[in-house]
């Protein structure tokens, strides 16, 4: 959220003219326009005043916290992809830091198929030798590896006592589609020498859990055997759309705009949105083969509709999904340890992938 000036400010005749649209009340001859339009669109006139969103009541006060102090952070713009690097590096390593000091963890490099990976190991040993879990960083396909893949993998590996490999698959500008699929296919390859499909777990946040949905549909495509259970976090399987892209804007104290679409970014630049590669949730005839499935996502989240909407879609072409939705939290919202809701977020990971790993016979 940037100042309160930027979060200016909803008409309180626009306000009421909707309320009235919407109880169902008879508009007088001279009444104004209807402000729904006929794509559905909602326009309120913007006039002096403000509109007070409340921070929700179910959030807890750490998180609150959390909010406020992270008002007045601004990225760079994602065009300029050196200075994104450079600021979410930083930002992600004082986070692996804090999670390092949190959940004791080891830290080895180490080249998987010819594509360099960090693995965590928890300080007080795996619970099971034969199971381990891919992570897939987010970062818009442009940065997040290193710091980014620990501050995903640290947390996870010492609740689960699950070794994880994170991935520092290529990213754009420099490399397009599919280069990503093909790193995580080649380390994926890699572990199926020492362990068993229904034995690995994949998860990722943001273009991460992208990532982790286009892996499964390129394991399908060549011949790959699935993995146990998956986990797509703050993203889905579609392109980015839904109520979420406008709404979560205010909470910003942005006015709605275009939202970023997933093939605007420069890694899709040439790809298909019609290739279930790219995006799975076009194709249900995929996500059937799709293994378990953990969708996590929050309520301020841009992408909780893309989250809510593929949950649907795995679930109508008869995958297994477990969804849950954070009150008032944002996107990646569990990436700082501090929040009781980023615990709570670790936790149902880790139950997950215990759970769901280690069972053929349901594969």
């Amino acid at each position: 959220m940037t100042k309160t000036t930027s979060i200016h400010a909803i008409a309180r005749a626009g306000l009421m003219a909707a309320a009235l649209l919407f109880s169902g009340a008879a508009q007088a001859a001279d009444a104004p326009p209807s402000p729904v339009g006929a794509d559905g669109s909602v326009t309120l006139p913007l006039a002096p005043g403000s509109l007070v969103l409340p921070f929700s009541s179910y959030a807890s006060p750490e998180a609150r916290d959390w909010f406020k102090r992270y008002a007045d952070v601004h990225a760079p713009p994602i065009t300029d992809v050196p200075a994104s690097r450079a600021f979410y590096d930083r930002m992600n390593t004082d986070r692996a830091d804090r999670l390092r000091a949190l959940y004791p963890v080891t830290v080895t490099d180490q080249t998987m198929g010819g594509v360099p990976t960090q693995v965590v190991v928890p300080a007080q040993g795996v619970a099971v030798a034969d199971r381990v879990l891919i992570n897939l960083h987010g970062g818009a396909f442009l940065w997040g590896a290193g710091a980014g893949g620990l501050v995903e993998a640290v947390p996870v590996a010492a609740l689960s006592k699950i070794k994880v490999v994170t991935v520092d698959y290529r990213q754009g500008p420099e490399h397009r589609f599919p280069a990503a699929s093909e790193d995580v296919a080649a380390v994926y390859k890699d572990l199926l020498k020492t362990y068993k499909p229904w034995n690995i777990g994949i998860y990722g946040c943001s273009a991460g859990g992208i990532l982790t949905g286009e892996a499964v549909a390129w394991f399908q495509t060549h011949g790959l055997p699935r993995p146990g259970a998956i986990g797509i976090f703050c993203a889905g399987v579609l392109d980015g759309g839904g109520d979420s892209q406008a709404w979560s804007a205010l909470y910003g104290g942005q006015l709605p705009g275009p939202g970023l679409r997933l093939v605007d970014l420069p890694y899709f630049q040439g790809a298909n949105a019609q290739d279930p590669l790219v995006l799975p949730g076009v194709a249900p005839a995929v996500l059937a083969k799709f293994p378990p499935t953990l969708l996590i996502t929050g309520t301020r989240d841009f992408m909780l509709s893309d989250t809510l909407r593929s949950q649907d879609l795995l679930e109508r072409a008869g995958a297994r999904t477990e969804l849950h939705v954070w009150d008032g939290m944002v996107h990646s919202f569990f990436s700082d340890p501090e929040l009781p809701e980023a615990r709570a977020a670790y936790d149902v990971m880790a139950r997950f992938f215990t759970r769901e790993l280690g069972r053929p016979n349901d594969r």
